[in-house]
């Protein structure tokens, strides 16, 4: 087997790394998907203009394209480079699988984006000099590229949490096209269409015009909103169709991610419910306040349903692929039998603040395998979750990663890692003092391995 690759090391201080990508991507998500919905919102409310249904459609297409592109290409441009910017130092070997398998699919999604941002600028620049039929397909030509961009990095992000039939072929298009590839576009397609409505309906209270046709057209843009109502039903098939682990996770097997999955689900019906009843039904005026409320309400649904869609893959990063840790299911006895970090080129930032080896061995080990998801003081700090553990309880419980915490990794490395992280965590909660006596007793170190065989390495 060829060595375990290791990749530069890059520290976010008190921010856990999952914390770092996971702020940059939902707003992000929630950026690209309002140009997505957007979009299709435009298409629609041009083609009432040009068939005479709607007289102030056509003003509203014109201000709200404006709105469009400042918010959504210029801010979701930097947040996109910022996303690659900082996934590859979180987890530049989970890019680097991704980018591997799908290569030239990733190239057809940045195909259709350029092709999006080509007819948004085209239509921004020129747009209310050309005729109809220009105008039409030029907005088509943008709606339908920027929804094969989600299309193509759906099947993509679908492939992490259930690869399905790609794990036993390897085929480029049995991973694409995976069990949660269908609920995940139409989910994320109808968020799309809520977010372009509710913008809408905040847009169309800037325009100077009588109240009455505002209410007009804040009835046309609410339509976009009423699919909102069935996110239960695609939330259920989701889940239905994730592995039995992950779904236990969401449905009570870790707080977090249950109290994540009812604010989703929560928001997404209380807006859709909105939609139906008050815009369809009853006909209300939306005003400015509540429009704008509603966005933060989708902007809340949008933050819980990715920390769901990132929680739910633990404790993979692509299942079955790679572990969360960067290690492949493979790799892992190989680093039982050589030591996590023994093959580790890169150097501790602050070495000499460590008072012994087995300290600065601590560190390293912990930076291989553990700062994914934790810090030692700060987001999921190990200090706090185990400030009040015994040491046989440490080192039990780190030796038997996967069997104390499911959504956990087995850990990759030997007994000497095991017990260096130990000491590192307990000089930490001692307040980092200036001598710290090294542990190495044989028959603690063979207890260690005892359990480390016991736990396995799956």
């Amino acid at each position: 087997m060829e060595s375990v690759p290791f990749y530069p090391v890059n520290d976010f201080g008190p921010l856990m790394k999952g914390m770092v990508i996971g702020g940059i991507g939902i707003l992000h998500v929630f950026l690209a998907q309002f140009a997505i919905g957007g979009g299709m919102l435009l298409l629609y409310f041009e083609r009432l203009a040009q068939r005479g249904k709607e007289p102030d459609a056509r003003r509203f297409v014109d201000g709200y394209f404006q709105i469009l592109v400042l918010v959504s290409f210029v801010l979701g441009a930097l947040t996109g480079v910022a996303m690659w910017f900082t996934t590859i130092q979180v987890g530049a070997r989970t890019i680097g699988v991704m980018v591997d398998q799908f290569h030239w699919l990733w190239a057809t999604e940045w195909v259709c984006f350029s092709v999006e941002v080509v007819a948004g600028y085209a239509f921004v620049r020129a747009g209310q000099r050309l005729g109809d039929r220009a105008r039409l397909r030029l907005l088509a030509l943008y709606a339908l590229a920027s929804w094969f961009s989600l299309f193509w990095i759906n099947g993509i992000l679908s492939w992490q949490l259930t690869p399905g039939r790609y794990l036993e072929s390897g085929s480029v298009w049995a991973g694409f096209f995976n069990p949660s590839f269908w609920p995940s576009l139409i989910f994320r397609t109808f968020v799309a269409m809520a977010l372009a409505a509710l913008a809408a309906c905040l847009v169309i209270n800037t325009l100077d015009m009588e109240r009455e046709r505002r209410a007009a057209l804040i009835r046309r843009a609410s339509r976009f909103a009423a699919p909102m109502v069935l996110m239960p039903v695609l939330a259920l098939w989701w889940v239905a169709v994730m592995p039995a682990d992950s779904r236990s996770w969401i449905m009570g097997g870790s707080i977090a991610m249950t109290m994540f999955v009812g604010i989703a689900a929560g928001s997404s019906v209380l807006i859709g419910g909105y939609a139906v009843v008050a815009l369809l039904i009853k006909r209300l005026y939306v005003n400015a306040a509540t429009a704008l409320l509603l966005l933060a309400l989708a902007f809340g649904a949008t933050a819980a349903g990715e920390f769901v869609r990132e929680g739910a893959r633990k404790p993979y990063t692509v299942r079955g692929v790679l572990y969360s840790t960067s290690i492949t299911p493979a790799e892992v006895s190989e680093l039982r039998r050589t030591g996590a970090a023994a093959a580790d080129p890169y150097p501790l930032r602050d070495a000499a603040a460590y008072p012994s080896e087995q300290l600065r061995h601590g560190a390293k080990a912990l930076r291989v395998l553990c700062d994914a998801c934790h810090t030692m003081h700060g987001g999921n700090s190990l200090v706090h979750l185990t400030a009040t553990w015994t040491d046989d309880q440490l080192r039990l419980n780190i030796a038997k990663l996967q069997r104390t915490k499911g959504f956990m990794p087995p850990f990759a490395g030997n007994a000497e890692d095991v017990e260096a992280i130990i000491q590192l965590i307990k000089w930490e909660v001692a307040d980092r003092p200036s001598r710290w006596p090294e542990s190495g007793d044989p028959a603690t170190l063979a207890q260690i391995t005892r359990w480390l065989d016991e736990a396995g390495v799956k």
